[in-house]
């Protein structure tokens, strides 16, 4: 049974699957923009201010970085148990790896907090490491609507 039309609505376009295949890789290639963030941002930091804030922002982008990693793996693995995938994750792991996350924020924000200010600013701007790879992303994606080139899976 079709859904009623909606007056003035656009028609739904389904998606080829080097569109889909395109816009799936876009999870592979958010991390690599977050790692090439972080080290240009380390560096421009260290430049500018000091090796604290650097070391801050440097200590932030990796707590941030393994941040995201592993919340696409926990995502992954509620995703496939509530699939019922032939691969099982076990609950203690995925509890013990969301727990994990946090802790390791916390002592990383400990270290840096007892170094100096400057290092906790740092710290705070790498926290907000995936917010600039996920704008990259955005960003690489339109590029590339507007090329016209065709997508790859990149």
């Amino acid at each position: 049974m079709n859904a009623p039309e909606i007056p003035g609505a656009l028609p739904e376009e389904v998606p080829d699957e080097t569109s889909q295949a395109f816009y799936a890789a876009a999870l592979a290639r958010i991390p690599r923009f977050m790692i090439a963030v972080a080290v240009v941002a380390t560096l421009g930091t260290g430049l500018r201010w000091d090796w604290k804030t650097a070391l801050g922002l440097a200590c932030g982008s990796l707590i941030s970085y393994f941040n995201f990693i592993w919340l696409e793996r926990v995502v992954s693995a509620v995703g496939e148990r509530a699939a019922a995938t032939q691969k099982r994750q076990s609950s203690a792991g995925v509890v013990l790896r969301f727990v994990l996350r946090y802790a390791l924020m916390a002592l990383g924000a400990y270290g840096i907090l007892t170094v100096s200010r400057g290092s906790a600013y740092g710290l705070m701007a790498g926290l907000f490491l995936p917010v600039a790879g996920i704008l990259c992303e955005a960003g690489y994606e339109t590029v590339v609507h507007f090329s016209g080139k065709p997508r790859t899976e990149t």
